[in-house]
């Protein structure tokens, strides 16, 4: 699906603000009302709208610490790399999970209440996890930026 002018500047506007209502959008955008939902309706069909959140202060909710693991695997078969994959996608501490490229294999974000929630965490989740060789933590001393949005170039 190729995108114009309108759907970009509606992705925008949902990026900031995922509750603007239909009609807010269409007066942003100088488009009738249903035209607007036609093309959110048409953006979520085809996923460029994975879906529509609320953004928490995690601080609010008891979310004080940030940490970012750094996993060296045992094995790297396609097999041991998906069995960690969905492993890892259970645990509510992890927010992120990628696979890298260099020296290990994957980098996790994740979020306890404290240093000895992450502990717990490694201890007795991340650790213990039967291909993990390895795991080196760094923690968030202080947050500069932070975006949910991609920037649509």
């Amino acid at each position: 699906m190729d995108l114009d002018q309108t759907d970009i500047k509606l992705l925008r506007l949902l990026q900031e603000n995922g509750a603007l209502s239909n009609k807010d959008l269409a007066l942003k955008v100088n488009k009738s009302l249903t035209t607007v939902h036609e093309r959110v309706h048409r953006l979520k069909k085809s996923n460029y709208i994975k879906k529509v959140v609320a953004i928490l202060d995690r601080q609010k909710i008891g979310i004080g610490l940030i940490s970012f693991s750094q996993v060296f695997l045992v094995e790297h078969n396609a097999e041991s790399l998906k069995k960690f994959e969905d492993s890892v996608a259970e645990f509510a501490e992890v927010m992120e999970c990628f696979q890298m490229s260099g020296s290990y294999d994957f980098l996790l974000r994740v979020v306890t209440r404290d240093m000895e929630g992450y502990h717990m965490f490694l201890r007795n989740k991340l650790a213990v996890l039967p291909n993990v060789d390895k795991v080196q933590t760094f923690f968030v001393l202080s947050e500069a930026k932070f975006e949910t949005g991609y920037p649509i170039l």
